[in-house]
């Protein structure tokens, strides 16, 4: 094996001492280096006058060009194609590489592979129904924005709500219980509840079973036009005004024959929304920074998970949900440039 490469400024330093007339041993430990490699320094450069060092030629290529091209082009055409897949097309052709060259080869032409992100699927009718969603209220103005009641269902587990943490602890104690964090099965419990906001802050948040006769977290459109009775005109009233307009998803309750009636009572105007499109409703990251807010907390039952939930979700300041509703035109653009499918919002 040949030993590392001395640099152009140890090399300069040989032959600056040398043209003082310094000896090659006494060069050498000057410099650290070897009486021979001072040598052949000296005379590489009085044969060629060059102090560069030449190519070093390596390990021949296992792929060639066309190779190359091959592996880009099954990643292209097939995204979650493995490494093995890969590896068995190409013998297929004569060419016999390993996994990690062919990983090599990616990771040269900037491909890593990542866990994929889980999006709702979108259906050829819905992702026309999102575009022309998106095109209609594209150049919607900020006001038309401010004037919007957003509303949503969320679920808040008791254990397990917020994802994996980690712990300091020394290698051997990873099952101490103070290095442990607690799991129930089938989640421990959890609250169903209904929310609003507007650009101007949060509003109510309804835990279900609070209203539900029989103390259940299930909602049918009975008991969401409970909600909405009570909860729907006072939030607007202070979060906008007078002139507002709601905003909910397609989910069965929501479109049900006596909850369109419901509506058409009141004479709100309630915002035609595109089925299949979480990632439009800024009300969905706005439920982010709630359970963002309930990591650290450690709520022992239900009714201090409602308490924490509440103080939680009161937290979320005017700021952040003025930014979250003026992402609309962004989330809009996005829809666009996917051509109706999934976005990264």
């Amino acid at each position: 094996m040949r030993s590392k490469e001395l640099s152009l400024s140890v090399k300069q330093a040989i032959i600056r001492l040398k043209k003082q007339n310094k000896p090659i041993r006494e060069i050498a430990k000057t410099l650290g280096v070897a009486k021979t490699t001072v040598w052949n320094i000296l005379k590489k450069k009085a044969c060629t006058g060059e102090l560069s060092n030449t190519k070093r030629p390596g390990r021949p290529r296992k792929t060639t060009v066309v190779d190359d091209r091959r592996i880009l082009s099954l990643v292209k055409k097939t995204p979650f194609t493995t490494v093995g897949q890969i590896k068995n097309t190409l013998q297929e052709v004569g060419v016999c590489v390993s996994k990690s060259t062919i990983k090599r080869r990616l990771h040269q032409s900037e491909y890593r592979g990542f866990t994929t992100r889980c999006k709702p699927l979108v259906s050829p009718k819905n992702r026309k129904a999102r575009l022309e969603f998106a095109k209609r209220h594209l150049k919607k103005p900020s006001q038309f924005w401010n004037n919007i009641l957003w509303t949503d269902e969320i679920k808040i587990n008791l254990y397990q709500s917020d994802g994996k943490r980690r712990v300091w602890r020394r290698k051997g104690t990873a099952h101490d219980p103070k290095h442990t964090t607690s799991s129930v099965k089938h989640g421990g419990g959890s609250v169903m509840a209904w929310a609003c906001m507007a650009a101007n802050g949060t509003g109510s948040l309804v835990f279900i079973d609070d209203v539900t006769a029989d103390k259940s977290s299930r909602m049918n459109s009975e008991v969401f036009r409970a909600i909405l009775s009570a909860h729907i005109q006072p939030n607007a009233s202070e979060l906008i005004g007078r002139r507002f307009t709601v905003q909910m998803d397609n989910d069965p309750k929501h479109t049900a024959k006596a909850t369109k009636e419901f509506f058409k009572g009141k004479k709100w105007n309630v915002m035609q929304w595109p089925s299949q499109s979480s990632d439009l409703n800024p009300i969905e990251h706005a439920f982010h920074l709630l359970k963002t807010k309930l990591k650290g907390k450690c709520p022992k039952n239900k009714q201090e998970l409602k308490t924490v939930a509440v103080e939680a979700w009161q937290s979320i300041t005017r700021d952040e949900t003025q930014r979250l509703v003026m992402s609309m035109r962004s989330r809009l653009q996005a829809v666009i440039d996917c051509k109706g499918f999934a976005t990264k919002y």
